[in-house]
C-alpha cells in the first residue's frame, strides 16, 4: 500500500518532470492476457529522491503453480486473506497516472497492469516507459547477459531476495543511481530520450535491425536464444508489419512471448505479394518456427474425390500429391484437409447448407428416412421424395467451389512479379502447381527444376488464387516447356 506520507527529506516535486515508478510484479505466470499479478512493489521518484512507495501481495483468485512457488517462494498460504487487485485498481491507477513506469522488460509488468486494470473496468496507459534491460544492453553492448541478477552483480550492487517485488524495486532504483552517477547530465539525458522513442521495441532486439527494415515486401524471420526459430512472417510492408509486433504484445499472449523471447531479426525482400507469400510457406516448413501454428508440413492430406460412375464422393488420402495432374486427370479432388474430420466436417456443412443428403452423401449409416429429413434439412433423396440423379447433380454443383484446378499449362511456367515503387522484378518457377523456387531473370527461372517436387497445399491455394487473374495482380505467366512456335508433331 502507499505510504501515509512522503519521506521528510524528499524534495518538492517538479512540475515539468513527471515522477518515476521503478516497478516489480510477481505473477502466476508469463502469459499477460491469462496469468495474474501475486505480488507489486513500486517506488515513485521526483529529483533523486523516494517520495512515495506501493508495496501489496494479491490474492490471484487461482492456485499458484509450484513452479512459481519455487522460483519466488510465494505460495497460496502467503496470499490467504490478501486483497484482490480489483479492489485498489482504481486508486493504484491513480497513484501511477502521469508516471514514467521503468522496470526490467517493462512492456512485461505494463502489460500485466494494463490487463489487470481492464478486468477492473479501468483504462489505463502510460505514455511512458522505460526498459532497464534495454538500457544495459546501450550501457554495457559488449556484456553476455543482461538480467537483473547478472547486471546487478555486474556493478557490485547487492541484490535482495531474488524474485520478490519490492526487493527488486529497490534494486532498480539503486541501479538506477549508479548508472546515473557513472555519466554527465547530457549523456544521460539523451540515452533516455532515445529510450523514450523505442519504448515499444523488444528489450533483446538490437535497434539497428528495426531502424533498417525497408517499407517493402518480403517476408522476415525472429530468431531466440542459440539462433532458434521462433516467427516467420510476410508482408507488402516489411516495416510496418514488424513494428506492428510489439504494438499489442499486452492483448495478446502470443505477440508477448515473441517480444520476449526475440533477440536476432532476419528479412528478404521480394518483388511482391505472391513471391512473400510462396518464401513464406517455404521457410515455416524448413525452419519450422516454434511460433508458427499455420503452413507447416503435412505429411499426409486428405481430399474428397468423386469418381465417375459412383455413388459418392469419397475420401482419399494419397501419401505424396507429386502426381497431382494424374490423379486430377481420373477424377476431379474436393478440397485440400489436414485431416479426415476436417474433410468431413467441411462436407458435413455443404451437406447441411444444400439440404442434401446425409445418408446418400456418406456421412450417417442406416436405410429410409434420413433423421435430417425429418427435419426438413433433406430433400427426401433418401426416401424417394427427389430422385438420386437430381440429387448427384446438385452434390457436384455443391462441392465446385472446392475443386482443384488442373493444371492448365503443358509443364512448367514462370510468373514474372515486379515491385511498381522499388522495380525490383522476380521468376517465380513452377510446375504442376508445385514451387520450384525464384530467379532475377527468365533464364535462370528456366534452369529450376526438381526430379520430382513434392506437392504442397499451402503453396497450391497461393498459387491456385493468384493465377485465377494473373493480370489483375499485375502478374506475367511465360510457359518455360512450351515448343518453339514453329515446331510441328512428327
Amino acid at each position: 500500500m502507499p505510504s501515509d506520507a512522503a519521506p521528510k527529506n524528499a524534495s518538492p516535486q517538479n512540475a515539468a518532470e513527471p515522477p518515476l515508478v521503478f516497478l516489480d510484479v510477481e505473477t502466476t505466470g508469463t502469459r499477460t492476457t491469462r496469468d495474474r499479478i501475486i505480488e507489486l512493489a513500486a517506488l515513485k521518484v521526483q529529483n533523486e529522491r523516494i517520495i512515495d512507495r506501493w508495496e501489496q501481495p494479491f490474492d490471484p483468485g487461482m492456485r499458484i503453480p509450484d513452479a512459481v512457488t519455487r522460483l519466488t517462494g510465494i505460495d497460496n498460504a502467503m496470499l490467504e486473506g490478501a486483497a484482490c487487485l480489483d479492489e485498489v485498481a482504481s486508486p493504484l491507477a491513480s497513484w501511477l497516472e502521469g508516471c514514467t513506469l521503468v522496470a526490467h522488460n517493462v512492456r512485461f509488468d505494463y502489460a500485466f497492469l494494463r490487463n489487470a486494470f481492464k478486468r477492473a473496468g479501468l483504462r489505463f496507459n502510460a505514455t511512458r516507459l522505460i526498459c532497464t534491460l534495454r538500457l544495459s544492453r546501450r550501457l554495457a553492448p559488449h556484456a553476455r547477459e543482461h538480467n537483473l541478477p547478472a547486471v546487478l552483480q555486474r556493478h557490485a550492487i547487492r541484490p535482495g531476495t531474488a524474485h520478490r517485488a519490492a526487493d527488486d524495486a529497490a534494486a532498480l532504483w539503486a541501479l538506477w543511481q549508479q548508472w546515473r552517477a557513472d555519466h554527465a547530465a547530457a549523456d544521460w539525458q539523451a540515452l533516455l530520450e532515445a529510450e523514450r522513442q523505442r519504448q515499444s521495441r523488444p528489450a533483446q532486439l538490437d535497434d539497428d535491425a528495426l531502424d533498417n527494415l525497408p517499407a517493402t515486401p518480403g517476408v522476415y524471420l525472429f530468431y531466440g536464444h542459440n539462433r532458434l526459430p521462433l516467427y516467420v512472417g510476410k508482408s507488402v510492408n516489411l516495416r510496418q508489419r514488424v513494428l506492428g509486433h510489439f504494438q499489442s504484445d499486452h492483448q495478446n499472449d502470443r505477440e508477448m512471448r515473441l517480444a520476449r523471447q526475440v533477440q536476432h531479426l532476419e528479412w528478404e525482400e521480394t518483388a511482391g505479394d505472391l513471391g512473400a507469400q510462396l518464401r513464406e510457406a517455404q521457410l515455416v516448413k524448413t525452419l519450422m518456427p516454434i511460433l508458427n501454428r499455420q503452413l507447416r508440413k503435412q505429411r499426409r492430406l486428405t481430399a474428397w474425390q468423386w469418381p465417375p460412375g459412383a455413388a459418392r464422393p469419397e475420401l482419399v488420402q494419397p501419401d505424396r500429391l507429386d502426381n497431382l495432374a494424374d490423379t486430377l486427370a481420373t477424377a476431379p479432388l474436393y478440397g485440400l484437409f489436414r485431416s479426415p474430420r476436417d474433410a468431413r466436417a467441411a462436407l458435413a456443412d455443404i451437406v447441411d447448407r444444400h439440404r442434401l443428403c446425409p445418408r446418400l452423401m456418406g456421412l450417417e449409416s442406416g436405410r429410409g428416412r434420413c433423421f435430417a429429413s425429418q427435419l426438413g434439412k433433406c430433400l427426401g433423396a433418401c426416401c424417394g421424395k427427389e430422385s438420386a440423379e437430381a440429387h448427384a447433380r446438385r452434390a457436384r454443383d455443391a462441392l465446385l467451389p472446392l475443386q482443384l484446378d488442373t493444371w492448365p499449362w503443358s509443364g512448367r511456367i514462370a510468373i514474372k512479379e515486379r515491385h511498381a515503387k522499388s522495380r525490383h522484378s522476380a521468376w517465380h518457377a513452377v510446375r504442376h502447381w508445385c514451387y520450384l523456387g525464384s530467379a532475377e531473370s527468365h533464364e535462370e527461372a528456366a534452369e529450376l527444376d526438381a526430379e520430382a517436387p513434392a506437392f504442397d497445399m499451402d503453396s497450391y491455394r497461393i498459387l491456385s488464387r493468384f493465377l485465377r487473374d494473373p493480370e489483375r495482380h499485375g502478374l506475367t505467366v511465360v510457359e518455360l516447356d512450351a515448343p518453339p512456335a514453329d515446331w510441328t508433331a512428327p
